[in-house]
C-alpha cells in the first residue's frame, strides 16, 4: 500500500462527490471511478419519504479497514470513501466511493469491490420510514 492515498470517514453532515474525486485524482491515473448512493422515494414496491442511518462507534474503523484493504490491489492509486449517518431525505446522498488507477477496467472494478464490502460489512443500520406511516429497521443484526 505504500504511496496510496486513503480517505475514509463516516459523517452527520452531507458528502461531496468532487471532494471524494478529488481527493483520488493525480497525475498518473488514468481514471478516476466514482459512485454515489442516493437516498430513493421507493424500497419493493412501497413509498419512502425519509431514511435514518444509525451506526455503531466501530463504523469509521471498518470504513478505514475496507478502503485500506481495497488500496492494497498494485493497480489502485488514491481511495475515498465515507457513509452518512443520521437523517436523509429523498435526494440526499447516504454513501460516496471514490477510486483512482490508471486505466479504466481496474477503476471500475476496484469501485465496485469497495462499495460491495462497505454495503456488506459496515455496521451502520437503516430505517425507513414509509409514506404510509409505517418504518422498518433493514440490516440490523
Amino acid at each position: 500500500m505504500t504511496g496510496v492515498v486513503v480517505t475514509a470517514e463516516v459523517r452527520d453532515v452531507p458528502l461531496d462527490l468532487a471532494a471524494h474525486e478529488k481527493a483520488v485524482s493525480e497525475a498518473r491515473a488514468g481514471a478516476v471511478v466514482s459512485f454515489q448512493g442516493v437516498v430513493r422515494d421507493h424500497d419493493h414496491g412501497r413509498g419512502v419519504t425519509l431514511l435514518e442511518y444509525e451506526g455503531h462507534p466501530t463504523a469509521g474503523a471498518i470504513l478505514r479497514e475496507v478502503a485500506a484493504e481495497i488500496a492494497e490491489d498494485p493497480d489502485v492509486y488514491a481511495v475515498a470513501v465515507s457513509h452518512r449517518i443520521g437523517t436523509l431525505a429523498i435526494g440526499d446522498v447516504a454513501l460516496v466511493a471514490a477510486v483512482s488507477t490508471a486505466h479504466r477496467a481496474a477503476a471500475f472494478a476496484a469501485c465496485a469491490r469497495l462499495v460491495d464490502e462497505v454495503k456488506a460489512r459496515l455496521p451502520i443500520w437503516k430505517r425507513q420510514v414509509f409514506t404510509d406511516g409505517t418504518d422498518e429497521w433493514v440490516n440490523c443484526p
